[in-house]
């Protein structure tokens, strides 16, 4: 046929939308009419083949190799005779009815069981050592009492327990935990009491991965039946119940590593896995199953497993990107050329602002995971998803405009139009600028020929100046005035009792931070017009600034985000280095000044008792292990230093002793005759208020080793009602 020219019926054919063809003309590409069950191009090719006899030991498909892409929301079934798969549905009925005897029969034993120990235990008392009574029958009861106790199943008018008796006595087998499983509620989560306390204290306590989920649609898709397909996902809860674990432990191990672990909190996080697993061979339920990913990847980060933390990291961008939760509105089908996206457009406000807040989240904690000088998981060029919205329109639901900046937007770092900015937004901005400092750290190392040197000026490197403006002055310069006077630490009256906006604390912080790791590998003390030597200790200054405001509180320092501790770390290793200027100069007096600072992060990282709270190593091992680089890089200046016992030196915060700092329920004068504040209250804490962790039993401590530790979790994993 001549170019150009068509027959009438491609004419009048309607053209096929995308990947409607079957799979084997898109392969071959050649032309498809999308006829079910085979395609006539396959026919053709099929009748073809049989026309030529096949070789030996070769047999052509009794049918044409035409096969379509899954109708959305279903999976594909293999070609099954009819016969086959009657028979095989119907051994599933059968082997489903057979375990649904077994387990009435077994619920009702243990319910006569127990209404026997209770008739016996009202007329007579056992004694304490005594052992349980044996009730007779201890396995599930015979078929001949079943007929007579037990109504035949509906839907099975032939059922071989249907008998000449009526249905049993009302409340025959009314208990709670029966009814509870019968309901459809999965026996590995917690009851509904427990778990709704673990929902709320994640709300409350979790600075991290609470931000994926809508709170007050959550709380109310918990009130649904746990059939009900509104109902939240397991794996999301699971996640939840690992998270809440650290405000609210029950059983907590001491390993030889002196890290703490969490019984309940480990088993919870294996089954999120499972689900994890599951969800990367099945793809169902991929979107939840990926914000509790996000949720998991966080508790890991906060116990400190490096391991898990950067291969989650890595695995939550690669799960995004097919998701096309990395383009502007979370959704793009223009591209013709690469497959489309597996999430539908989203349906609504909230569908597409917990897309941008799981998306973004995903990428604050591959920024986070990196700050330590590794490549980041995506190019901060391939983010073309606008900023999400502030919490409050997020839960009031607000329908507003998509925020109009976004990585690619021009001076995004200084400016912050007011009706898209709250603090949540501006720790992503700040997080993100830490990224651009790791990328030049990273991108400015791999193909230099040395290392960095001290004696070498980094201003003359492109880009440095740039990034040095933004990290120390500019970014915080031009923060709006509301959040540019607050730095997250509130207080409300005399009694220091205040607010944290967690958020905000960290907005204050991490570009000092990022100072410390753009400027360290030129710091020379030597040097006093070293212009990195002065960043890094101003900036070591404010870091400490902000702890002290913090401490002059009664805030929960556990309540903070998980990132402060690296900020904490990197201000320490400025003063070591510090430290061993003047243990080199023999300049004492700053010495002993610089270790009283150091202490001070050390004791806020591991073991914080001599300041009267909490340490964040006490809930977070991640401030455990920090500690412990800590101590590596002190292990130099220890051994030269002159003080006898540089560890114990301290910094007192206020006039008058640190013993005598805070004293329990009176103000009366210590014996160096200083008068103690008051005992700071909080109501999270686990001291002041044991109750607020778990409302059936408190903590309990304990040694172990790692294979005792793992033995623990056996029973938890086979646990049933």
């Amino acid at each position: 046929m001549p170019r150009g020219a068509t027959s009438s019926s491609s004419q009048s054919r309607p053209a096929l939308r995308r990947n409607q063809a079957c799979r084997s003309c898109r392969r071959r590409k050649l032309k498809c009419d999308a006829a079910r069950p085979h395609c006539g191009t396959c026919v053709k090719q099929h009748e073809a083949s049989i026309s030529v006899p096949a070789p030996l030991g070769f047999s052509h498909p009794a049918q044409p190799q035409c096969f379509y892409d899954p109708v959305e929301g279903l999976t594909l079934e293999p070609a099954t005779d009819p016969t086959t798969k009657i028979t095989r549905l119907e051994q599933q009925v059968g082997a489903l009815y057979s375990c649904r005897l077994v387990l009435r029969s077994s619920l009702f034993s243990v319910a006569l069981k127990k209404k026997l120990r209770e008739k016996n235990a009202s007329s007579a008392l056992p004694s304490l050592n005594s052992t349980p009574p044996n009730y007779g029958y201890n396995g599930p009861l015979p078929e001949s009492v079943l007929r007579e106790i037990l109504p035949p199943l509906p839907g099975q008018p032939d059922s071989p327990f249907r008998g000449d008796s009526s249905s049993p006595e009302p409340g025959m087998i009314k208990d709670p935990l029966v009814e509870l499983l019968f309901s459809g509620w999965n026996p590995d989560l917690p009851e509904p009491p427990t778990l709704n306390h673990y929902i709320d204290v994640f709300f409350r306590c979790d600075p991290c991965g609470s931000r994926v989920l809508h709170r007050p649609s959550f709380l109310a898709s918990m009130r649904l039946s746990p059939r009900d397909p509104g109902f939240p996902h397991a794996s999301i809860l699971h996640a939840i119940c690992a998270s809440a674990s650290r405000w609210s432990p029950q059983q907590i191990i001491i390993l030889p590593d002196g890290t703490r672990r969490d019984v309940l909190g480990e088993f919870h996080s294996t089954r999120t896995r499972h689900y994890i697993d599951k969800c990367m061979s099945t793809g169902e339920h991929i979107f939840s199953v990926m914000q509790a990913c996000i949720i998991l990847s966080w508790y890991f980060y906060q116990e400190g497993r490096w391991v898990e933390v950067w291969i989650f990291a890595a695995f939550q961008i690669r799960v995004s990107v097919p998701l096309r939760l990395n383009y502007p509105g979370t959704f793009s089908n223009q591209d013709a050329d690469s497959p489309g996206a597996y999430l539908a457009p989203p349906k609504g406000f909230q569908d597409l602002e917990s897309r941008r807040r799981t998306w973004w989240m995903s990428i604050l904690f591959d920024r986070i995971a990196s700050v330590g000088g590794w490549l980041h998981s995506i190019d901060e060029r391939d983010l073309g998803t606008e900023f999400p919205l502030r919490n409050e329109d997020f839960e009031a639901e607000t329908l507003m405009p998509s925020n109009p900046q976004d990585m690619a937007t021009p001076d995004v770092f200084i400016r912050h139009p007011a009706q898209y900015t709250d603090s949540f937004i501006l720790f992503i901005k700040a997080v993100m600028l830490f990224g651009k400092v790791t990328d030049f750290n990273v991108r400015g190392n791999l193909r230099a020929p040395t290392a960095p040197s001290k004696h070498q000026n980094p201003f003359f490197l492109p880009g440095f100046d740039y990034l040095d403006k933004l990290v120390a002055n500019d970014f915080l310069e031009n923060l709006p005035q509301i959040f540019k006077n607050n730095n997250g630490v509130t207080v409300t009256d005399a009694s220091a009792v205040g607010q944290l906006d967690t958020d905000l604390y960290m907005v204050h912080i991490i570009p000092h931070a990022a100072t410390i790791t753009l400027h360290n590998p030129y710091i020379n003390f030597n040097d006093p017009n070293n212009v990195s030597s002065a960043r890094c200790i101003h900036a070591t200054r404010s870091i400490l600034a902000a702890y002290h405001s913090l401490t002059a509180t009664s805030l929960d320092i556990t309540r903070l985000h998980p990132l402060v501790t690296i900020c904490w770390y990197l201000a320490a290793a400025v003063q070591v280095q510090l430290c061993k200027y003047f243990i080199e100069i023999k300049d004492s007096d700053r010495e002993a000044s610089v270790w009283g600072e150091i202490n001070v992060l050390r004791q806020v990282l591991f073991s914080a008792q001599e300041y009267a709270m909490l340490a964040y190593g006490e809930k977070s091992p991640i401030g455990t292990r920090q500690e412990r680089l800590l101590q590596i890089l002190m292990e130099e200046i220890i051994k030269i230093t002159s003080h006898k016992q540089p560890l114990e030196v301290g910094t007192p915060l206020y006039p008058f002793s640190s013993s005598s700092l805070w004293r329990k329920g009176n103000n009366q004068p210590s014996a160096d005759g200083t008068a103690g504040l008051p005992m700071p209250f909080d109501p999270l804490s686990d001291k002041n208020n044991s109750s607020s962790n778990d409302p059936f039993a408190a903590p309990t401590y304990s040694y172990a080793t790692e294979q005792e530790f793992e033995a623990m979790l056996g029973p938890l994993h086979q646990r049933s009602y």
